[in-house]
């Protein structure tokens, strides 16, 4: 029968639109004889069940439809669900949708051959091929993990905890299985991986396509797929090395080229990597075969399980659709059912892994420099306002921990297993910041090249924390406040409003009550925000928190830096209590800094590795009581006040006149005489 090739997208006929898959595919498009019933329905003859599905038998492989009471009886043998079921057969339902990964995954403690297998928001699964049982983390036991999200280039580094593990021994080795769920990310991570979830689709390499063949591709797969197009098969093997990719077309009319791409694919799923450097080889990509060759070729091909579908050269658009969507969706059967058959079993010994949790939280390294009673003050209202849905304004100077103290109160709120999100207002302008916060659709500007769902919707369920609120403008300000009170979000360009349920935790370096009395904050922003305001005190009102603050950074930069700096001597430590600190704890953490990177092995941090300004601001203990009268106590004030302001203005004698209420000569006579300030 005659039929429309790669040019018939206009006569193709309506179809009935299924829901997105985004499972591993591989099709091979080109030109020659083919015999089409090769492509009809159920998994092909000899398909290769793999490392970790040999005991899955469903009546799908043996020729019948793959029906949901099928699916059930797999998932109860082997333990996994369907990827298309919307609830897993599971008491436990998962919190977010999860989404096929095939990325290394490099672990701490060391796991070899680990691969992801799926992610979502919450957690990740995990496979791998250990050298022995007790190689890696166990259940209940934390680990440390680092991958890169494909397309992205983003480096995802992440703590979590094993919920479960299940280790299987066949005929290629040993096999480990786990979940993760996600405990804390490294900085923004947790938006980066929120950001690739939220935007991620499936994903198309095309190999050796002519242009005419890809304009047909792409109205063939618009609105199901996003093609990648490669000319060589290093291309072809580089696109499916990203581990994103459903499906693979290779077109063209040169036969050779395709089988070999075929029969190199089909080498390395069955090979058994021994370094780890690769995913077992059930879950690798499905291959649709639609370039030119022998029908005998064919039907080897597909007997021996190195093709899942063969189409013929030039097949009709709606064909390759179709394929290349079934295939992602076996695929998807096959991955979920592995994983859920492991859950299931998992969740057999519940029970006791809960038995063995801990017992709760422990003093963490954002819990550093609390000790004084003005910050323990701080720590009883923010355990009183954590569980509470409120918003929180932080005010305090700049580098005084208003960010620590806003993921310390996120982790109290019951929120904690949902990324905070970060952002500075003061880092960009009301356009970009407004398309960052609640997002924007494409072509709503220049520029806007896809939708962007926006920080408040990655965030639903969690928490915002805006930092230097004050540099908003009234505009902005005014949409916050929509936010605030009804939990609405409409995208810049948009017309769509999404209810998110977020918390906001808002900091300032100013009174925001002086910025709403000299007209630049919003008051109805201001009195929604300032149902519960926490005031951090600057450290020079609690120097009894520096010794601790100062042995953490001590610590934290040995390890950073590969020093062995081992403590600090008393002649320091009285330099650090008695200084000022303008910058507060940032400026601690840039001194110890210097100082351990100064540091010769094995040395104490002397007033030697301080910066000489420092030491200047601070005389020598003998030096400050050698003359206890009224006049050199007043000349040693009147030097700490002039080298305050001269540090809050930047050196800038007039504005720090301004500050001190003086006469700018005045004020430059007597910072000569102490030594504070040369004229050029």
């Amino acid at each position: 029968m005659a039929h429309r090739g790669w040019n018939g997208a206009r006569g193709r006929g309506r179809t009935r639109r299924r829901g997105r898959s985004s499972c591993g595919a591989l099709a091979v498009v080109g030109d020659g004889p083919m015999t089409r019933t090769l492509g009809a329905g159920g998994w092909p003859p000899g398909f290769p069940k793999g490392l970790i599905a040999d005991k899955i038998e469903t009546s799908a492989e043996k020729g019948q439809p793959l029906s949901s009471r099928n699916t059930r009886v797999a998932a109860n043998e082997a333990g996994t669900v369907p990827h298309a079921m919307t609830r897993p057969v599971s008491a436990y339902v998962p919190r977010s949708e999860r989404k096929p990964l095939y990325v290394k995954v490099v672990t701490e403690p060391s796991l070899h051959g680990c691969w992801a297998v799926n992610i979502s928001e919450t957690g990740i699964g995990l496979i791998a091929t250990p050298r022995t049982t007790s190689e890696g983390p166990r259940e209940s036991e934390a680990v440390e993990m680092s991958f890169l999200l494909p397309g992205t280039g983003a480096h995802v580094r992440v703590r979590g905890d094993v919920r479960w593990r299940h280790d299987m021994t066949g005929a290629a080795g040993m096999v480990a299985a786990l979940g993760v769920s996600f405990r804390a990310f490294e900085g923004s991570d947790g938006l980066k991986l929120a950001r690739y979830l939220a935007t991620a689709h499936v994903q198309v390499a095309v190999a050796f396509a002519s242009a005419e063949e890809a304009r047909g591709l792409r109205m063939a797969l618009e609105g199901q797929a996003t093609p990648h197009f490669a000319s060589t098969l290093p291309d072809a093997h580089a696109l499916l090395a990203r581990g994103d990719m459903a499906a693979l077309l290779v077109c063209g009319n040169v036969e050779e080229q395709a089988l070999e791409l075929v029969e190199r694919l089909a080498v390395l799923r069955a090979e058994v990597d021994p370094s780890g450097a690769g995913p077992p080889s059930d879950l690798a990509s499905r291959i649709i075969y639609c370039a030119p060759a022998a029908p005998e070729r064919l039907v080897a091909l597909f007997n021996t399980g190195r093709i899942f579908r063969a189409l013929g050269p030039e097949p009709r658009l709606d064909l390759v659709r179709q394929a290349v969507l079934q295939a992602c969706r076996e695929h998807g059967v096959r991955t979920e059912q592995w994983r859920m058959a492991l859950e299931l079993e998992r969740n057999l010994l519940r029970e006791r892994a809960l038995s063995h949790a801990p017992a709760g939280p422990g003093r963490g390294s954002d819990d550093v420099g609390f000790r004084s009673a003005a910050m323990q003050r701080v720590m009883e209202m923010v355990r009183l306002v954590a569980p509470h849905r409120v918003a929180v304004l932080l005010q305090g100077e700049t580098g005084t921990g208003k960010e620590v103290l806003a993921r310390i109160l996120h982790r109290l709120s019951g929120r904690g297993d949902v990324p905070l999100v970060v952002q500075d207002c003061g880092a960009l302008t009301e356009t970009l910041l407004e398309s960052e916060l609640f997002g924007h659709v494409k072509g709503a500007f220049t520029g806007a090249v896809a939708d962007h769902p926006g920080l408040f919707v990655l965030a639903n369920g969690g928490t915002v924390f805006l930092d230097e609120i004050e540099n908003t403008t009234p505009n902005l300000q005014a949409k916050l406040l929509r936010v605030l009170e009804t939990g609405d979000v409409r995208p810049v360009g948009g017309t769509q409003v999404r209810h998110v349920d977020v918390r906001v935790v808002a900091a300032s370096n100013r009174d925001l009550g002086e910025e709403v009395r000299a007209g630049r904050f919003r008051a109805d922003l201001f009195y929604r925000l300032n149902s519960f305001t926490l005031d951090i005190p600057p450290l020079r009102d609690r120097p009894e928190d520096i010794p601790e603050l100062a042995r953490a950074f001590l610590d934290q930069f040995n390890l950073s830096l590969k020093r062995s700096a081992t403590g600090v001597a008393p002649d320091a430590a009285e330099v650090l209590r008695g200084y000022a600190w303008p910058g507060n704890v940032r400026e601690l953490r840039n001194v110890m800094e210097r100082a351990v990177l100064l540091s010769r092995p094995g040395e104490v941090v002397t007033r030697r590795l301080l910066p000489p300004g420092m030491l200047n601001a601070v005389p020598p203990r003998g030096e400050q009581s050698s003359d206890g009268s009224l006049r050199a106590r007043l000349h040693h004030v009147e030097r700490e006040l002039i080298r305050e302001a001269l540090e809050r203005h930047g050196g800038v004698l007039r504005r720090a006149a301004v500050a001190l209420g003086m006469d700018p000569v005045t004020l430059g006579r007597r910072a000569r005489r102490h030594g504070l300030w040369k004229a050029d």
